[in-house]
């Protein structure tokens, strides 16, 4: 039993006790019981007689009453004591024994003492702990708000190692000298050289950065300490300070061990942004700053943390002696994305046919997260299909699914608006298929998907790409026009449908001429600001290097140059193939989705 069940018991023990006490002293005698009689009675029956004996004490009159005839029985009984000054007269005149008693209250004056007391501490212990403990299971106190959150897992409960990690092979490398550090730090000591005290890792979200974290525990064997930056930070100030020496303290005591801060930038980012400068995140990063300082480097301790967007920073964290190497976890290649399916495949039983390399292709630039929930909605899709195992198929349409979003084959639409939506989709894929360089088309479909998508043209690159020409991004923007274009074709205007590709093909054109300097007006100049906080943006003075109003037209004007050039090529090409486009956006609507392929044979037999 926990102490404070048994200390919660040995209480309730102790009030039933003296309940008893006090109820066997006050309500009962050793004597039969007696009855009460009115003062009034008692003296009426003194005048005649019939009293035998009686005892004065301090608040009452005890006697016995002359039996009845025919009894030889005394009957008890008992009055209340008043001021009555011809009492004991009476009792003489009628010869009535009479004795006086005290009283032992003693006990009775304990208890009227230690019950209140009992009560009153019982309920302050009772108040005391709730505010220790708080509410509900799993809750903090009032009195515990000071003290860390911080989830601490033992060596033996961290259970992830880095078998359990995969795609980010360069990271796992980088960490592998701090397990070194960790196992054998007198290695690195005996030459006096110190680990970095801070690692850093920076990535999009969904890369693996806090599974890695927890990997570099497993494989050192140390505890391992599991906060978010965001628990640092309440209403009461100094709290997040109090938080950070806590964890700190808790984290020497048990070295050598890890400390992790998940999304550290709720925590650190840059102080004195703007004028709503906040007091208590500020202290707390004050604090957590003086304690990385504080660092004895004989003592393991390191300090991970994991962010996606260390720009917003305050610099003093990315100082050496501070968050001194910063880990990249990227997105994954090729290579790593197999590694990572295989990885989540291990619990699930595939086909014959579930070629995981054939997945990996189709996903470039998707995260660990991403291809985690491709696994898991594949195995979904084959248990709703009641399968045996996950076949090709159930991975595809998973892929489709995280792309696209849910089909909804529920949402009827009309005659004209299907129409429309086929031949919107067939004019994004004969534009893909007719420019070189474009993504290769895997599927045309009218299935409604997603929260607000009509139709979609499935694109899947072959290869990962991390550089773009000029003439490959006048492409996408010719691909993301054609479905306007081909309703302005057949129909003779355009509809709503087109918002979304107007909104991307309008982004890739700003970025054409304000960051990749490839607006022969403009010049080889970026003009894009670097990311920063909202309200930085919005109170940050105009600095040397803002571009002026003038330069702001030029912009809008070089933008709707680039996207109008497109648009005009895109329309002549359409017109060119008619035809096609027709029997495309027919056949389509007869079937509600082709491949990529039929709609290239369509084009080659014109």
């Amino acid at each position: 039993m926990p102490v404070n069940k048994k200390i919660s018991f040995s209480v309730l023990c102790a009030f039933l006790i003296i309940g008893a006490v006090l109820f066997v002293h006050n309500f009962t005698t050793p004597m039969q019981m007696l009855e009460e009689l009115p003062y009034s009675e008692f003296k009426t029956l003194l005048a005649a007689g019939n009293v035998a004996e009686i005892t004065v004490t301090r608040q009452s009159l005890i006697g016995k009453l002359k039996p009845e005839e025919g009894s030889k029985e005394l009957k008890l009984f008992t009055t209340v004591r008043v001021e009555d000054p011809d009492l004991v007269k009476d009792l003489n005149v009628r010869n009535v024994k009479f004795t006086g008693m005290i009283e032992n209250t003693f006990l009775r004056d304990i208890m009227w003492w230690v019950i209140p007391a009992l009560i009153f501490g019982g309920i302050w212990f009772f108040v005391i702990r709730r505010l220790g403990q708080g509410l509900g299971q799993g809750q903090k106190g009032f009195m515990t708000v000071g003290k860390s959150k911080a989830k601490i897992y033992a060596e033996k409960d961290t259970k992830v190692t880095f078998a359990d990690v995969a795609g980010v092979e360069e990271a796992k490398e980088e960490l592998r000298e701090v397990i070194e550090f960790l196992k054998t730090p007198e290695k690195f000591t005996r030459l006096g050289g110190k680990i970095p005290k801070g690692i850093l890792l920076v990535g999009p979200p969904g890369t693996g950065k806090t599974l890695l974290a927890r990997a570099v525990a497993g494989e050192a064997g140390v505890t391992f300490f599991s906060i978010s930056g965001s628990e640092f930070v309440e209403m009461f100030v100094g709290v997040g300070a109090s938080r950070v020496r806590d964890l700190f303290e808790q984290a020497k005591a048990k070295a050598p061990c890890i400390i992790f801060i998940d999304e550290l930038d709720a925590l650190g980012k840059a102080r004195g942004a703007g004028p709503m400068a906040h007091e208590e995140r500020e202290q707390t990063l004050n604090q957590l700053l003086v304690e990385m300082d504080g660092f004895d480097p004989r003592i393991a301790v390191i300090l991970m943390a994991a962010t996606n967007r260390p720009e917003i920073l305050d610099p003093a964290l990315l100082r050496p002696g501070r968050f001194d190497r910063q880990v990249l976890v990227d997105r994954p290649d090729k290579i790593g994305r197999l590694a990572i399916l295989r990885v989540h495949a291990k619990r699930v039983a595939l086909g014959p046919d579930a070629d995981l390399e054939v997945i990996a292709g189709m996903t470039p630039g998707f995260s660990g997260a991403d291809l985690a929930n491709i696994i898991n909605e594949a195995t979904l899709l084959a248990v709703r299909r009641n399968k045996e195992q996950v076949d090709l198929s159930e991975l595809q349409e998973a892929v489709e699914r995280v792309v696209a979003g849910l089909e909804k084959k529920n949402r009827v639409l009309n005659k004209m608006e299907k129409e429309r939506v086929a031949y919107h989709e067939v004019g994004h894929a004969l534009v893909a298929l007719s420019f070189p360089g474009a993504d290769p088309i895997q599927k045309i479909s009218i299935i409604p998907r997603g929260i607000a998508a009509l139709g979609y043209t499935l694109q899947l690159p072959t290869e990962d790409r991390f550089l773009m020409a000029k003439t490959e991004l006048e492409n996408k923007i010719a691909v993301l026009l054609g479905g306007r274009n081909a309703e302005e074709l057949i129909f003779g205007e355009a509809s709503t449908g087109a918002q979304n590709d107007l909104v991307r093909a309008t982004d890739i054109a700003k970025s054409m001429v304000k960051s990749y300097g490839m607006s022969e007006k403009l010049g080889t100049v970026t003009l894009d600001r670097e990311r920063q906080p909202l309200i930085m943006q919005i109170q940050a003075p105009r600095e040397k290097g803002d571009y002026s109003e003038e330069t702001a037209r030029e912009i809008d004007c070089e933008v709707r140059r680039i996207i109008d050039e497109q648009y005009d090529r895109v329309r002549w090409l359409l017109a060119e193939k008619k035809r096609v486009l027709v029997e495309g956006a027919k056949t389509l609507l007869d079937r509600e989705v082709i491949s990529g392929s039929e709609l290239k044979a369509i084009m080659d037999k014109y």
